[in-house]
């Protein structure tokens, strides 16, 4: 409530204030006030429109896209809060001047609808602020009701003052009323990076950066005055992230600095573009500072690995989606040399994390794969020993033996890697057996699966646990190794372009232009001098 209530005290304020001053500049100067009052009124009708149109588009979205929606106001709305805080900033001693000129220019195009026009855009810039801020508000806070009753007696508020400084029945220090509701909306704004940071994550759009860094539960109990106060108007969360706790810093500094530098310690106008290019240049070392120290975090598994079975150890030699597998034999010294081509290669997941594939099946293409050093006879015992038990369809009373056997092998052999590394390989062996004879009516067929060779399944698992790891590790790093320099770098190119058009701006000759006199008016042969145009 109290956030709400000072965004719609503040930027209802900045609205009186603006029309108070046209008001009376055109009651000085004897105009109807009445065209001001339409441009004012539809300026805010529609101001409220925009509210509501944008909370009924989120309402009509899926669960996924409402929190995208609100991170895009949430955007929205912190670029629009520090808009006001530093045009407010600069433009605070010559707003009345300004308004005043705005308003002689309207006069003297000679219609009515230009006051409204200059009214209705005055105050629709400040309406469309406070409907963005206060829905981006609204939905940060825990209690929409008393969010919006704090919005209201904001603006009421501000009404009654703005009229009393209209009146002359309110003196207000406007400097020290607009520096210190800045310095609180900073803060606001800065908790609605947070909430916009949040919202991205459920919204499956930010997904690095999400390690805990502090509990502050303790900080802000459920249901108390200081949890109503972190929480509900500065929009902290009790389990801020580490990306969210980036941001935050990241936009109060120096939005926080720029708001309360002192005017004594500004740069003069000649200084600026100099100042704005250290600024730059620091910024890019900055940048290119973390995205050279900072490490990638990655693993390397060995090239070479042990394996239980038929062999002691495979090497994998990788080049791009094509490599060379080689098996050491158990004791013979004999190594076998496999090609994995790329026909062979897959993009799979083996154990909970990304890896290359190559599987290469081999049948019929020796004297052992073809079968020819397996018995061609079997007996009932034979099959026992093979199998565990009798296959199914042979039965010793009708089926007594001995069978004719005919034998065909498939080997496949299974290579996975990690960035070249061996993650896990294995060699299985199927063979085919035919039955025929002994007792048979017709042929049967059987099949006989075993594993020749193998990573073990402990290493495989503590392999791809250190990798899951490691990636884990080099997402969270992305975040300072890339992330955060491309936002650095993204300031140090605007602070650049920015000294560029101080520059060229000082150079550029200016024209001194008359200063109208406030006790004269406008010159005799200018339009404006007369406002009889205006009641036609």
């Amino acid at each position: 409530m109290l956030a709400t209530l000072v965004i719609g005290l503040r930027e209802g304020l900045e609205a009186t204030l603006i029309v108070g001053i046209i008001a009376a500049f055109l009651r000085r100067n004897g105009v109807p006030l009445a065209p001001m009052w339409s441009g004012v009124g539809l300026a805010v009708l529609l101001s409220i429109a925009v509210g509501f149109g944008l909370q009924a588009v989120e309402q009509a979205l899926p669960q996924a896209q409402q929190e995208g929606m609100e991170a895009v106001i949430g955007i929205v709305a912190v670029v629009f809060v520090t808009g006001m805080i530093v045009w407010m900033r600069t433009h605070a001693r010559t707003l009345t001047a300004d308004l005043e000129a705005s308003a002689t220019a309207a006069l003297g195009r000679g219609t009515a609808w230009a006051l409204a026009g200059m009214a209705f855009l005055a105050v629709l810039k400040e309406g469309f602020e406070t409907s963005v801020f206060l829905l981006a508000t609204f939905q940060a806070s825990s209690d929409t009701g008393l969010a919006a009753l704090g919005a209201v007696i904001g603006i009421a508020a501000a009404v009654v003052v703005g009229f009393g400084i209209y009146t002359g029945g309110v003196r207000l220090d406007l400097s020290r009323f607009f520096t210190g509701t800045g310095v609180f909306l900073v803060f606001v704004a800065g908790g609605l990076v947070l909430t916009v940071l949040r919202r991205a994550h459920e919204a499956g759009w930010i997904v690095i950066g999400q390690q805990r860094t502090v509990d502050l539960s303790w900080l802000a109990p459920n249901g108390s005055v200081q949890g109503a106060l972190v929480t509900g108007v500065l929009g902290i969360p009790p389990d801020p992230r580490v990306i969210e706790v980036l941001g935050w810093f990241l936009y109060v500094v120096p939005v926080l600095a720029l708001t309360l530098w002192p005017r004594a310690w500004r740069p003069s106008p000649d200084r600026v573009p100099r100042v704005r290019a250290v600024v730059a240049g620091a910024l890019a070392v900055a940048a290119a500072a973390l995205a050279i120290a900072v490490p990638t975090g990655g693993v390397d598994l060995p090239r070479t690995t042990a394996v239980s079975g038929d062999a002691s150890s495979v090497s994998a030699s990788v080049d791009g989606a094509s490599g060379v597998l080689r098996v050491a034999g158990t004791g013979t010294g004999q190594e076998a040399r496999l090609t994995l081509p790329t026909s062979a290669h897959r993009r799979v997941t083996r154990a909970g994390v990304a890896a290359d594939r190559w599987r290469v099946v081999q049948d019929g293409t020796s004297e052992q794969r073809s079968g020819a050093d397996r018995p061609s006879t079997l007996t009932l015992d034979d099959l026992v020993t093979l199998f565990g038990r009798l296959p199914v369809g042979v039965s010793p009373s009708t089926n007594p033996g001995p069978f004719a056997a005919r034998w065909a092998v498939r080997d496949t052999v299974t290579l996975w890697t990690v960035r070249g590394g061996v993650l896990d390989a294995t060699r299985d062996e199927r063979e085919v057996l035919t039955l025929s004879g002994g007792g048979l009516p017709s042929a049967r067929t059987t099949t006989l699966d075993r594993t020749v060779w193998s990573v073990p399944d402990a290493r495989v698992e503590r392999s791809a646990a250190s990798v899951a790891a490691a990636d884990s590790r080099s997402a969270d790093r992305l975040l300072w190794k890339a992330w955060l320099p491309i936002a650095l770098g993204a300031a140090a190119a605007v602070q650049a372009l920015l000294a560029l058009r101080d520059r060229r701006r000082r150079r550029l000759p200016t024209v001194p232009t008359p200063e109208p006199v406030p006790a004269r008016g406008p010159p005799a042969a200018d339009p404006a001098r007369s406002t009889d145009h205006v009641l036609r």
